[in-house]
């Protein structure tokens, strides 16, 4: 036995992915996986999308470095920052945090053991990284999970093409990096004889799919087509997908393939053309609405799931309103909405036309009560019907409009069995809460 490491993920699904590799790589190095106080190292996954996020990393960091010199962690224990923070600032890092033993780059997840082991003997340098991220991930049948058994992530590429003016995660992640698709199809077929009932296929744009590899013939909707007929009884959920890359043969796949949740997670950011052409979006307001129009038209019942950026560099009053009237209009089953936030390095960060921090978190916070009353709404339409829905937990389950984490629940009978399919009646709702009673098999 090597020694014993805790993992400690933050940040989105595609990072617990990272996560879960780093942990399979650690155990099967022979390393015992226990919680922090009791380990000899300590991996900290972190995210550095937005300020939140990284503002997350640096208190879990500053807390296990505390937590050691006050004698309640080992003395010798060792932290180790991995993922996004790591690989954008680990040369400031080295610096600002001298009491981290290492730093380690994204593409470095695979040859966790071999750093790990290097730290504990005290040699090695301070950075494990590579300048730019070029990494594909692979299908590992013995990762292990931190989901529940019943649902899984599956990363079916690496990286971002886009250049959206607010982000920073091509400069983190590198290019965009789709898997084979038999890899992929291998992956999901082992979850399945698992016992998965819900893989979700995550990227930082799913529907960018096999286009950097445009000799492959991959596509999404080719790998949705593959996958409705891995056998088993299980849903396939698409999250992150971008409007510039929805055509006809993805619509079809999603409204032909029965284990395709009727879900579309389509992260929009803005509606004023002005706005989407300045954040490089690749798109504008008519081929927005034409393809949502459309997605509901060739997709019955399709929940469709969107988050919006308020206060973007140059959003004026006009705008506002005008994002305001299309989530009125569209009335999303499931939205979000985010203050802008000024990620340095970014080209939205360099713009003059900075929108006030008060002015963006007021209509952060008009927009959010618009779409808390559209939720009200959403949820008082489902009132009597029946449903299908996974239990993740005694008495909390999911139906086809809530992804893991980020959406609504189903509150059903206790008795219900965790990781299975039930049929209830939902009964009553607050918000995207809903209430069900029933106990019947799907």
């Amino acid at each position: 036995m090597q020694g014993k490491f805790a993992m400690v993920s933050l940040g989105c699904a595609k990072n617990l992915v990272d996560s879960e590799v780093m942990t399979d790589e650690l155990m099967r190095a022979g390393y015992r996986k226990v919680t922090p106080p009791h380990a000899d190292v300590v991996v900290i996954n972190t995210c550095a999308f937005i300020d939140p996020a990284k503002q997350e990393a640096i208190d879990t960091i500053f807390g296990f470095t505390r937590a050691r010199a006050q004698g309640k962690a080992p003395a010798g224990q060792k932290i180790l920052v991995a993922g996004c923070m790591a690989q954008r600032y680990a040369d400031k890092l080295v610096k600002l945090m001298p009491e981290v033993d290492a730093f380690v780059g994204v593409d470095q997840v695979g040859q966790i053991g071999q750093i790990v082991q290097t730290v504990l003997a005290g040699d090695g340098p301070k950075v494990y990284r590579s300048k730019v991220s070029t990494v594909v991930p692979d299908f590992k049948a013995t990762r292990f999970r931190f989901t529940p058994k019943h649902l899984a992530y599956v990363k079916i590429a690496e990286g971002c093409n886009h250049a959206c003016a607010y982000c920073a995660i091509p400069r983190i992640r590198g290019g965009f990096r789709s898997r084979p698709m038999t890899n992929v199809l291998r992956e999901i077929e082992a979850l399945a004889r698992g016992g998965v009932k819900e893989v979700n296929l995550i990227a930082q744009d799913t529907t960018f799919y096999g286009l950097d590899r445009p000799a492959s013939g991959d596509t999404l909707a080719k790998l949705l087509r593959a996958a409705n007929r891995i056998p088993g009884d299980f849903n396939l959920r698409v999250l992150y997908t971008h409007p510039a890359h929805w055509d006809e043969e993805l619509i079809a796949a999603f409204a032909e393939c029965e284990k395709v949740l009727k879900y579309v997670d389509i992260p929009l950011q803005h509606i004023a053309d002005h706005i989407l052409a300045e954040q490089r979006r690749r798109t504008d307001g008519n081929d927005i609405r034409r393809l949502l129009t459309r997605l509901r038209e060739a997709v019955p019942g399709i929940g469709l799931r969107s988050t919006f950026i308020s206060g973007l560099p140059g959003e004026t009053e006009q705008d506002h309103a005008e994002l305001c009237e299309f989530v009125r209009e569209f009335r999303f089953e499931r939205a979000g909405v985010f203050p802008y936030s000024r990620e340095e390095g970014t080209l939205a960060a360099r713009m003059k036309n900075q929108v006030h921090h008060a002015v963006r978190k007021r209509r952060a916070n008009e927009l959010n009560m618009i779409l808390a009353g559209i939720a009200d709404e959403i949820g008082s339409s489902c009132v009597g019907r029946q449903m299908r829905v996974l239990v993740d937990s005694p008495g909390i389950a999911r139906g086809a409009w809530d992804a893991p984490d980020v959406d609504g629940a189903v509150h059903v009978d206790e008795t219900l069995p965790v990781g299975e399919f039930a049929t209830v009646r939902i009964t009553d709702s607050i918000a995207y809460e809903l209430f069900a009673e029933g106990n019947s098999a799907p």
